[in-house]
């Protein structure tokens, strides 16, 4: 089931208000949603919150989010498949 964009765009408004964060824009949310797509296939699906999560971090300390997200897909897609 995919949200309804003015659903997520609202959740994501109302989410970044409460936590006093500029809203994202529209490349960093497709940067975030592609990671959590990528992990999610590649590795297994209760990693991709959890990698979302973990770029955010390295965001916050610092990283560019693109080149963090990127380094994070390549380290999804040369993930060894699950038995």
């Amino acid at each position: 089931m995919t949200a309804e964009p003015n659903v997520l765009q609202a959740w994501i408004t109302a989410a970044c208000g409460a936590l006093e964060l500029t809203d994202l824009s529209d490349a960093d949310r497709r940067a975030v949603l592609d990671l959590a797509r990528d992990v999610a296939h590649s590795v297994v699906r209760p990693a991709a919150p959890l990698s979302a999560f973990l770029l955010g971090l390295a965001v916050g300390r610092g990283a560019d989010l693109e080149t963090a997200a990127a380094t994070l897909t390549r380290l999804a897609e040369t993930w060894p498949p699950s038995r």
